[in-house]
């Protein structure tokens, strides 16, 4: 019995997140899946995320019906019983039987033939038990209550409540488990006309004049998406790249995938811009993005080089530091982040992290203005990083985002009415569900 291509895909996908550290979002849309149909490829989308954002639940389930323990079970194994247990709890319209045969399917198509016995077992007594959906929780529950129900690691949660409180704890955890909403950058006056044309349903955008929310409709098959008109973008990440504003010199270091120099470029029109990326391929990447996205009036160069160590002379008064980091703030659309990340890697990261914006300081010229930031909901990766390079170098201060986000408002690109709940002190942070996007940190650094 074949296997369907929306479930074969979901496997192979989950098995390269577990074995090779790849992102599911990226694997979903790389060429190889792009022969699916509409149908699978939603499926294969539901399947894949699905698993992610539920897998210490479906484990705990199938832990229950195994004669064996996980940590014995074959990795091929154990993400077809997920894929199944997913499809029992949260598909209902998926016949269980549909869904317990084409896993143990997969364990035949993975060459794990002896354990076919195994999983038709387990998924049997899985299948005439009660679902393993997810149950609503208060607002007084414990980090323990809300780690179980919501599928999130422990000591993650414990440190949102630690950090946030209970309430806002819930609602970050609520919404890693949703699917968020796709946002867009409008580039020119004519694109939403042309995405309405091509029966894409937009809303206003919630922080950004510039933005809107996709309703229905699939963006990437428009012509305004193909001809660089809009842009994919969650709208804190807008909002980091509109505190940058206006420059003659602007360095953006650690750029790929491009978004945010995208953005600061579209605001400057006819400034020099520098873009830093450690990785050559993603560096060509950028370099193709641009070419195809900006008129030839900007001056875009793409540098491939590590941030820490920059190989470049020159002083800017702008500079934009999007540090690689944690991305707690993105589980939503990374959900294999809960899993990969352990508390050891914040230590490192923070190292990282302030190494590269001490080498962005050092081309800052006097007046010029850092904007450093994070998709992370981590103090260590945030407050601690820019409180330790204050307390190194007494001519850099820290200027309060509210004056920035003051500006934006007046000039009409922040159309977000409650600026004290982006504030953190001097700080920008946006908090997922709290605010309708992903969970970032900004902070703006001025050389006296």
């Amino acid at each position: 019995m074949p296997v369907s291509p929306a479930r074969a895909a979901a496997f192979d996908i989950l098995l390269r997140v577990e074995r090779e550290s790849s992102y599911a979002s990226e694997l979903l849309h790389s060429a190889g899946y792009e022969r699916l149909s509409v149908p699978d490829h939603a499926l294969a989308t539901e399947l894949v995320m699905g698993v992610l954002r539920w897998r210490s639940r479906l484990d705990e389930e199938i832990a229950r019906a195994s004669t064996a323990p996980l940590s014995k079970v074959d990795l091929e194994v154990l993400i077809s019983l997920r894929i199944a247990v997913y499809q029992f709890g949260w598909l209902d319209r998926i016949p269980k039987h549909a869904a317990l045969n084409e896993s143990v399917e997969l364990v035949k198509r993975a060459r794990k033939r002896s354990a076919a016995g195994f999983v038709n077992a387990v998924l049997r007594k899985l299948a005439a038990s009660h679902s393993a959906t997810s149950t609503p929780i208060d607002e007084s529950s414990s980090a323990e209550s809300l780690a179980h129900v919501f599928a999130h690691p422990l000591w993650i949660v414990e440190r949102w409540v630690n950090q946030y409180g209970i309430a806002a704890a819930k609602q970050i955890c609520e919404y890693d488990q949703s699917v968020p909403a796709a946002a867009i950058r409008l580039r020119t006056p004519g694109a939403e006309r042309e995405l309405l044309d091509e029966q894409v349903t937009l809303a206003g955008g919630a922080f950004m004049s510039s933005a809107r929310r996709v309703l229905a409709g699939d963006i990437t098959k428009t012509n305004a998406f193909r001809a660089r008109d809009v842009v994919i973008q969650d709208e804190a990440s807008q909002l980091v790249a509109a505190l940058v504003g206006n420059g003659e010199k602007i360095l953006d270091c650690c750029a790929a995938p491009g978004g945010k120099t995208l953005a600061i470029a579209d605001c400057n029109p006819a400034t020099s811009i520098v873009a830093v990326e450690v990785h050559p391929h993603r560096a060509r990447l950028m370099r193709q993005l641009m070419q195809t996205s900006v008129a030839t009036k900007r001056a875009i160069e793409v540098i491939a080089a590590d941030a820490g160590t920059l190989p470049i002379r020159s002083q800017f008064d702008r500079v934009l530091v999007d540090v690689p980091c944690s991305g707690t703030g993105t589980i939503a659309r990374n959900p294999e982040i809960k899993w990969r990340l352990r508390l050891e890697d914040l230590p490192d990261l923070h190292t990282r992290q302030a190494a590269i914006l001490r080498s962005a300081l050092t081309h800052l010229e006097s007046g010029g203005r850092v904007v450093y930031s994070t998709c992370s909901l981590e103090r260590e990766e945030n407050e601690d990083v820019v409180e330790e390079i204050l307390s190194e170098n007494s001519a850099i201060r820290v200027v309060d985002c509210r004056t920035e986000l003051d500006r934006l408002k007046v000039a009409g690109e922040l159309v977000w009415h409650d600026l004290d709940s982006l504030l953190r002190g001097p700080y920008l942070r946006t908090i997922p569900r709290i605010h309708p996007c992903d969970g970032f940190f900004a902070a703006i650094l001025e050389r006296t």
